[in-house]
């Protein structure tokens, strides 16, 4: 078996003159929580609707859980759960259920039992029988996920999943990802909560302009340590020479940015700094955040729209 989720090679989206997406290429393996990242008009959505098979690609080549792009065989092994989702409102959560579990194929017994557990699972076992009409839209986001668990899927598409959710939802929502993981199930997650994409995913992909323009293993980058300086009169000589204690030396919101290995590295280059005569006023060390990593990269394009 291919261990691979998502393959993509320069998928490519066009909309008569206008580029949704220019260019999509990545992996994702199983098993894996991936995080897919850009501001808005970046081709998020689009690039899911293609990945899904719900758009046909303009050009390029892509593969999910080994099958061609929009396979009936493996969409049936897919779970959805869309940002703007449009239920069935009068039926209960619990006929909602059964009614996609039927579309899924799935025998009365066992679709009974899977239904039950679902319900407990996402915190609904209590309303299940209130139409969806009278529930909340985190109580509609939490049935949504449900129903995209249905047919045990080995691939999960979560667009937004946590958008309308309070923290006891976004908690579920966590452990329920976290238990897909440990099953082996992949998860591709767009969302625009960073603070849940950072302790959620193992990798990210940020989008800017419809490209894939830099993919990040979280795991590693939390165990390496951003140092933060503030000098004097910084110049393009010294962080050129500053290259020498770390890697990816840059300017940033009126302070000097490094990336090391561990905090031991500070005591040596305050040592360094003052011995080539320059005056330091800050000098400290701290994991970078998705959010300021998100900021750095995208730059402009991160601005709300």
């Amino acid at each position: 078996m291919n261990h691979s989720a998502i393959e993509t090679n320069a998928l490519r989206k066009e909309f008569g003159a206008k580029v949704a997406v220019a260019d999509l290429t990545l992996t994702v393996q199983r098993g894996e929580v991936f995080g897919f990242l850009g501001p808005n008009g970046a081709g998020k959505t689009t690039s899911v609707k293609m990945l899904l098979g719900l758009v046909a690609r303009t050009s390029g080549e892509g593969r999910v859980l080994d099958a061609p792009l929009g396979n009936v065989a493996a969409r049936a092994k897919i779970g959805f759960l869309p940002e703007h989702f449009r239920f069935q409102d009068w039926l209960s959560g619990r006929e909602f259920l059964d009614l996609h579990a039927r579309l899924y194929g799935i025998e009365t017994e066992n679709r009974k039992a899977r239904i039950e557990k679902l319900l407990t699972r996402v915190d609904l076992q209590d309303a299940a029988n209130r139409k969806l009409k009278e529930y909340s839209k985190g109580m509609l986001q939490r049935i949504g996920l449900a129903a995209a668990l249905l047919n045990e899927p080995q691939l999960v598409f979560l667009d937004e999943p946590t958008s309308g959710l309070d923290p006891l939802g976004r908690l579920i929502v966590r452990d329920v990802i976290q238990e897909l993981r440990a099953q082996g199930t992949a998860v591709f997650l767009n969302s625009h909560l960073l603070s849940e994409v950072e302790v959620t995913c193992d990798r990210v992909a940020f989008v800017k302009n419809g490209r894939v323009i830099r993919e990040m293993g979280l795991r590693e980058t939390r165990n390496e340590i951003e140092i933060e300086l503030q000098v004097k009169n910084p110049t393009p000589n010294l962080l050129r020479d500053l290259a020498q204690f770390g890697k990816n030396v840059r300017q940033w919101n009126g302070s000097i940015h490094l990336e090391t290995d561990g905090e031991s590295h500070i005591p040596e280059i305050n040592r360094w700094l003052v011995a080539q005569g320059v005056d330091v006023y800050k000098i400290g060390a701290a994991k970078p955040s998705l959010e300021k990593m998100f900021l750095e990269v995208m730059g402009e394009d991160a601005r709300a729209g």
